[in-house]
Protein backbone atom coordinates (compact mmCIF):
# COMPACT_ATOMS: atom_id res chain seq x y z
CA UNK A 1 0.00 0.00 0.00
CA UNK A 2 2.93 1.98 0.66
CA UNK A 3 4.59 1.68 -2.50
CA UNK A 4 1.43 2.89 -4.65
CA UNK A 5 1.15 5.57 -2.64
CA UNK A 6 4.94 6.55 -2.98
CA UNK A 7 4.07 5.81 -7.01
CA UNK A 8 1.48 8.34 -7.09
CA UNK A 9 3.03 10.99 -5.62
CA UNK A 10 6.03 10.57 -7.43
CA UNK A 11 3.85 10.44 -10.88
CA UNK A 12 1.78 13.74 -9.76
CA UNK A 13 5.16 15.76 -8.83
CA UNK A 14 6.44 14.82 -12.28
CA UNK A 15 3.59 16.20 -13.83
CA UNK A 16 3.42 19.66 -12.19
CA UNK A 17 6.98 20.39 -12.96
CA UNK A 18 5.51 19.63 -17.21
CA UNK A 19 2.85 22.00 -16.56
CA UNK A 20 4.77 24.69 -14.64
CA UNK A 21 7.08 24.33 -17.68
CA UNK A 22 4.64 24.91 -20.28
CA UNK A 23 3.26 27.61 -18.58
CA UNK A 24 6.47 29.52 -18.78
CA UNK A 25 7.10 28.53 -22.41
CA UNK A 26 3.97 30.11 -23.24
CA UNK A 27 4.16 33.10 -21.44
CA UNK A 28 7.45 33.47 -23.16
CA UNK A 29 5.66 32.85 -26.37
CA UNK A 30 2.62 35.29 -25.31
CA UNK A 31 5.17 38.00 -24.65
CA UNK A 32 7.20 37.36 -28.06
CA UNK A 33 4.11 37.90 -29.92
CA UNK A 34 3.15 40.92 -28.39
CA UNK A 35 6.55 42.28 -28.82
CA UNK A 36 6.38 41.16 -32.61
CA UNK A 37 2.63 42.40 -33.28
CA UNK A 38 3.94 46.16 -31.85
CA UNK A 39 6.92 46.38 -33.90
CA UNK A 40 4.87 45.22 -36.97
CA UNK A 41 1.97 47.94 -35.76
CA UNK A 42 4.95 50.32 -35.37
CA UNK A 43 6.41 49.40 -38.87
CA UNK A 44 2.87 49.81 -40.40
CA UNK A 45 2.01 52.98 -39.37
CA UNK A 46 5.62 54.72 -39.79
CA UNK A 47 5.17 53.18 -43.83
CA UNK A 48 1.95 54.66 -44.07
CA UNK A 49 3.55 58.16 -43.53
CA UNK A 50 5.34 59.94 -46.23
CA UNK A 51 6.91 63.22 -47.23
CA UNK A 52 3.57 63.92 -49.53
CA UNK A 53 0.77 63.90 -46.30
CA UNK A 54 1.29 67.54 -45.70
CA UNK A 55 -0.92 68.22 -48.27
CA UNK A 56 -3.73 67.30 -46.26
CA UNK A 57 -3.20 70.01 -43.75
CA UNK A 58 -5.05 72.37 -46.91
CA UNK A 59 -8.24 70.59 -46.88
CA UNK A 60 -10.50 72.94 -44.54
CA UNK A 61 -13.24 72.09 -41.68
CA UNK A 62 -16.32 72.44 -43.16
CA UNK A 63 -18.55 70.59 -39.91
CA UNK A 64 -22.00 71.73 -39.56
CA UNK A 65 -22.75 73.98 -36.33
CA UNK A 66 -24.21 71.41 -33.96
CA UNK A 67 -27.89 72.04 -33.10
CA UNK A 68 -29.00 73.36 -36.64
CA UNK A 69 -30.79 71.42 -38.85
CA UNK A 70 -29.40 70.59 -42.04
CA UNK A 71 -31.28 71.39 -45.36
CA UNK A 72 -29.06 70.15 -48.75
CA UNK A 73 -31.60 71.53 -51.92
CA UNK A 74 -30.94 69.87 -55.25
CA UNK A 75 -31.58 72.14 -58.31
CA UNK A 76 -31.59 70.68 -61.75
CA UNK A 77 -28.75 72.16 -64.13
CA UNK A 78 -30.01 73.68 -67.54
CA UNK A 79 -33.50 71.33 -66.83
CA UNK A 80 -34.94 73.63 -69.14
CA UNK A 81 -33.02 72.22 -72.78
CA UNK A 82 -33.39 68.45 -70.61
CA UNK A 83 -36.92 68.79 -70.43
CA UNK A 84 -37.55 70.05 -74.42
CA UNK A 85 -34.91 67.39 -75.39
CA UNK A 86 -36.85 64.99 -73.64
CA UNK A 87 -40.11 66.37 -74.40
CA UNK A 88 -41.55 66.50 -71.08
CA UNK A 89 -45.51 67.60 -71.35
CA UNK A 90 -46.44 71.09 -70.57
CA UNK A 91 -46.65 73.04 -67.86
CA UNK A 92 -46.21 69.94 -65.85
CA UNK A 93 -45.80 66.21 -66.50
CA UNK A 94 -46.79 63.52 -63.97
CA UNK A 95 -43.88 61.08 -65.27
CA UNK A 96 -40.96 63.86 -64.46
CA UNK A 97 -42.48 64.64 -60.94
CA UNK A 98 -42.74 60.82 -60.09
CA UNK A 99 -39.13 60.36 -61.25
CA UNK A 100 -37.97 63.45 -58.70
CA UNK A 101 -40.37 61.84 -56.13
CA UNK A 102 -38.84 58.33 -56.70
CA UNK A 103 -35.42 59.65 -56.17
CA UNK A 104 -36.07 61.46 -53.29
CA UNK A 105 -37.39 58.43 -51.53
CA UNK A 106 -34.43 56.39 -52.56
CA UNK A 107 -32.34 59.43 -51.02
CA UNK A 108 -34.31 59.18 -47.68
CA UNK A 109 -34.28 55.29 -47.52
CA UNK A 110 -30.53 56.16 -47.95
CA UNK A 111 -30.05 58.33 -45.22
CA UNK A 112 -32.52 57.52 -42.54
CA UNK A 113 -31.24 60.77 -40.58
CA UNK A 114 -33.09 63.05 -43.15
CA UNK A 115 -36.74 63.90 -41.73
CA UNK A 116 -38.92 65.38 -43.98
CA UNK A 117 -38.03 66.16 -47.57
CA UNK A 118 -39.59 68.90 -50.12
CA UNK A 119 -39.58 68.99 -54.02
CA UNK A 120 -41.24 71.08 -56.95
CA UNK A 121 -40.58 71.37 -60.43
CA UNK A 122 -36.66 70.66 -60.88
CA UNK A 123 -35.66 70.83 -56.92
CA UNK A 124 -35.71 68.93 -53.66
CA UNK A 125 -34.61 70.01 -49.93
CA UNK A 126 -33.65 67.46 -47.90
CA UNK A 127 -33.46 68.27 -44.09
CA UNK A 128 -31.16 66.47 -41.50
CA UNK A 129 -32.52 66.18 -37.81
CA UNK A 130 -30.50 68.52 -35.95
CA UNK A 131 -29.02 66.06 -33.81
CA UNK A 132 -27.14 63.94 -36.50
CA UNK A 133 -23.91 63.06 -36.82
CA UNK A 134 -23.85 61.43 -40.57
CA UNK A 135 -20.31 62.10 -42.11
CA UNK A 136 -19.39 63.68 -39.01
CA UNK A 137 -21.83 66.48 -40.12
CA UNK A 138 -19.19 67.66 -43.12
CA UNK A 139 -20.91 69.54 -45.33
CA UNK A 140 -19.00 68.61 -48.27
CA UNK A 141 -19.72 64.66 -47.20
CA UNK A 142 -23.51 65.37 -47.08
CA UNK A 143 -24.05 67.59 -50.63
CA UNK A 144 -22.47 64.98 -52.34
CA UNK A 145 -23.50 62.14 -51.08
CA UNK A 146 -27.09 63.52 -51.42
CA UNK A 147 -26.16 64.71 -54.96
CA UNK A 148 -25.05 61.53 -56.27
CA UNK A 149 -27.80 59.44 -54.39
CA UNK A 150 -30.59 61.43 -56.29
CA UNK A 151 -28.76 61.55 -59.92
CA UNK A 152 -27.94 57.83 -59.73
CA UNK A 153 -31.75 56.73 -58.98
CA UNK A 154 -32.84 59.25 -61.48
CA UNK A 155 -31.26 57.32 -64.16
CA UNK A 156 -31.66 53.85 -62.53
CA UNK A 157 -35.65 54.64 -62.42
CA UNK A 158 -35.74 56.39 -65.90
CA UNK A 159 -36.94 53.06 -68.04
CA UNK A 160 -39.78 52.81 -64.84
CA UNK A 161 -41.48 56.01 -65.47
CA UNK A 162 -40.73 56.98 -69.23
CA UNK A 163 -40.74 53.47 -71.01
CA UNK A 164 -39.84 53.91 -74.36
CA UNK A 165 -38.40 57.70 -74.10
CA UNK A 166 -34.70 56.96 -74.19
CA UNK A 167 -32.52 58.66 -71.82
CA UNK A 168 -30.09 60.91 -74.24
CA UNK A 169 -27.95 61.79 -71.82
CA UNK A 170 -27.51 62.33 -68.00
CA UNK A 171 -29.37 64.76 -65.90
CA UNK A 172 -26.88 67.14 -64.03
CA UNK A 173 -27.86 68.36 -60.21
CA UNK A 174 -26.13 71.47 -58.17
CA UNK A 175 -26.28 71.59 -54.34
CA UNK A 176 -25.99 73.83 -51.54
CA UNK A 177 -26.16 73.37 -47.59
CA UNK A 178 -27.78 75.40 -45.49
CA UNK A 179 -27.87 75.66 -41.87
CA UNK A 180 -31.54 76.40 -39.51
CA UNK A 181 -30.67 77.03 -35.96
CA UNK A 182 -34.74 77.22 -35.15
CA UNK A 183 -38.00 75.36 -36.02
CA UNK A 184 -39.67 78.75 -36.97
CA UNK A 185 -36.46 79.08 -39.07
CA UNK A 186 -36.79 75.53 -40.89
CA UNK A 187 -40.64 76.03 -41.23
CA UNK A 188 -40.03 79.93 -42.66
CA UNK A 189 -37.57 77.66 -45.32
CA UNK A 190 -40.44 75.45 -46.61
CA UNK A 191 -43.14 77.50 -46.65
CA UNK A 192 -40.77 80.07 -48.98
CA UNK A 193 -40.01 76.94 -51.22
CA UNK A 194 -43.78 75.97 -51.39
CA UNK A 195 -44.90 79.74 -51.54
CA UNK A 196 -42.21 79.58 -55.01
CA UNK A 197 -43.90 76.29 -56.12
CA UNK A 198 -47.36 77.89 -56.16
CA UNK A 199 -45.60 81.34 -57.89
CA UNK A 200 -44.14 78.83 -60.77
CA UNK A 201 -46.90 76.02 -61.15
CA UNK A 202 -49.61 79.48 -61.52
CA UNK A 203 -47.45 81.31 -64.29
CA UNK A 204 -46.44 78.07 -66.11
CA UNK A 205 -50.36 76.99 -66.05
CA UNK A 206 -51.50 80.05 -67.34
CA UNK A 207 -48.88 80.74 -69.85
CA UNK A 208 -49.35 77.03 -71.48
CA UNK A 209 -52.86 77.54 -71.08
CA UNK A 210 -52.31 80.84 -73.24
CA UNK A 211 -50.18 79.18 -76.03
CA UNK A 212 -52.14 75.25 -76.11
CA UNK A 213 -55.85 76.39 -75.89
CA UNK A 214 -55.42 80.43 -76.70
CA UNK A 215 -53.28 80.43 -79.68
CA UNK A 216 -50.95 82.85 -78.73
CA UNK A 217 -47.09 82.24 -79.53
CA UNK A 218 -44.90 81.77 -76.37
CA UNK A 219 -43.68 85.85 -77.03
CA UNK A 220 -47.26 86.96 -76.81
CA UNK A 221 -47.94 85.02 -73.75
CA UNK A 222 -45.06 86.17 -72.16
CA UNK A 223 -46.16 89.63 -73.15
CA UNK A 224 -49.98 89.22 -72.19
CA UNK A 225 -49.14 87.69 -68.50
CA UNK A 226 -45.92 90.75 -67.82
CA UNK A 227 -47.23 93.15 -65.08
CA UNK A 228 -49.84 90.30 -63.69
CA UNK A 229 -50.83 89.79 -60.43
CA UNK A 230 -51.78 86.08 -58.48
CA UNK A 231 -55.54 87.22 -58.89
CA UNK A 232 -55.07 88.59 -62.89
CA UNK A 233 -54.40 85.41 -63.86
CA UNK A 234 -56.74 83.71 -61.60
CA UNK A 235 -58.65 85.88 -64.01
CA UNK A 236 -57.23 84.74 -67.16
CA UNK A 237 -57.96 80.93 -66.21
CA UNK A 238 -61.65 81.18 -65.25
CA UNK A 239 -63.18 83.79 -67.96
CA UNK A 240 -61.39 82.55 -70.97
CA UNK A 241 -60.81 78.96 -70.58
CA UNK A 242 -63.22 78.12 -67.91
CA UNK A 243 -60.30 76.80 -65.54
CA UNK A 244 -60.40 77.11 -61.59
CA UNK A 245 -57.12 77.13 -61.01
CA UNK A 246 -58.25 75.57 -57.53
CA UNK A 247 -59.05 72.62 -58.79
CA UNK A 248 -55.92 71.80 -60.23
CA UNK A 249 -54.24 68.87 -59.56
CA UNK A 250 -52.55 69.10 -55.57
CA UNK A 251 -49.12 67.77 -56.82
CA UNK A 252 -48.57 70.94 -58.99
CA UNK A 253 -49.82 73.25 -56.87
CA UNK A 254 -48.48 72.20 -53.51
CA UNK A 255 -45.20 70.02 -54.66
CA UNK A 256 -44.60 67.30 -52.72
CA UNK A 257 -43.58 66.40 -48.99
CA UNK A 258 -41.73 63.34 -47.97
CA UNK A 259 -41.88 62.16 -44.45
CA UNK A 260 -41.05 58.90 -42.48
CA UNK A 261 -44.42 57.25 -41.51
CA UNK A 262 -45.17 53.98 -39.48
CA UNK A 263 -47.43 51.26 -41.16
CA UNK A 264 -49.01 48.57 -40.42
CA UNK A 265 -48.51 45.84 -42.74
CA UNK A 266 -49.44 41.93 -42.69
CA UNK A 267 -47.68 39.27 -44.55
CA UNK A 268 -47.52 35.45 -44.36
CA UNK A 269 -45.36 33.77 -41.98
CA UNK A 270 -44.75 30.11 -41.71
CA UNK A 271 -44.51 28.55 -38.31
CA UNK A 272 -43.34 25.22 -37.38
CA UNK A 273 -45.64 23.33 -34.69
CA UNK A 274 -45.06 21.45 -31.42
CA UNK A 275 -45.80 18.41 -33.63
CA UNK A 276 -43.25 19.46 -36.49
CA UNK A 277 -46.18 20.51 -38.74
CA UNK A 278 -45.51 23.78 -39.95
CA UNK A 279 -48.72 26.45 -40.50
CA UNK A 280 -49.06 29.51 -42.64
CA UNK A 281 -49.93 32.07 -39.63
CA UNK A 282 -50.66 36.13 -40.44
CA UNK A 283 -48.39 38.09 -38.84
CA UNK A 284 -49.10 41.98 -38.63
CA UNK A 285 -45.87 44.40 -37.43
CA UNK A 286 -45.40 48.20 -38.00
CA UNK A 287 -42.90 49.63 -40.22
CA UNK A 288 -41.49 53.05 -41.18
CA UNK A 289 -42.31 53.96 -44.57
CA UNK A 290 -40.98 57.13 -46.92
CA UNK A 291 -44.69 58.36 -47.29
CA UNK A 292 -45.76 61.33 -50.08
CA UNK A 293 -47.92 63.99 -48.74
CA UNK A 294 -49.13 67.07 -51.57
CA UNK A 295 -50.80 69.50 -48.77
CA UNK A 296 -49.81 72.60 -47.34
CA UNK A 297 -47.11 72.54 -45.32
CA UNK A 298 -47.44 76.75 -44.79
CA UNK A 299 -50.35 76.51 -42.48
CA UNK A 300 -50.12 74.63 -38.58
CA UNK A 301 -52.80 71.75 -39.69
CA UNK A 302 -49.24 69.36 -41.14
CA UNK A 303 -47.06 69.95 -37.93
CA UNK A 304 -49.57 69.43 -36.08
CA UNK A 305 -50.76 66.33 -37.51
CA UNK A 306 -46.94 65.07 -37.77
CA UNK A 307 -45.41 66.48 -34.27
CA UNK A 308 -42.62 64.07 -34.14
CA UNK A 309 -40.89 65.57 -37.45
CA UNK A 310 -39.37 68.69 -35.48
CA UNK A 311 -37.21 68.27 -32.45
CA UNK A 312 -37.83 70.72 -29.49
CA UNK A 313 -36.23 73.92 -29.68
CA UNK A 314 -34.77 73.73 -26.39
CA UNK A 315 -32.19 70.95 -26.86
Amino acid sequence: MFFYLFLFLFCFSRNLMLIRKACRLFAGSRTFFTIAFVRLSTTSSIMAKSKFEYVRSFETDDTCLRNCYIVVRLDGRNFHKFAEQHKFIKPNDDRALGLMTRSARSVMEELEDIIIAYGQSDEFSFVFKRSSTWFKRRASKLMTHVASQFSSSYVFYWKEFFEEQPLLYPPGFDGRVVLYPTNRNLRDYLSWRQADCHINNLYNTVFWTLVQKGGLTTTQADDRLKGTLASDKNEILFSEFDINYNTESAINRKGTTLIWEKRDETVIKRMKLPNEEEKEVLVTRSRRRVEAHHCDIIGDQFWDEHPDILEDDNC
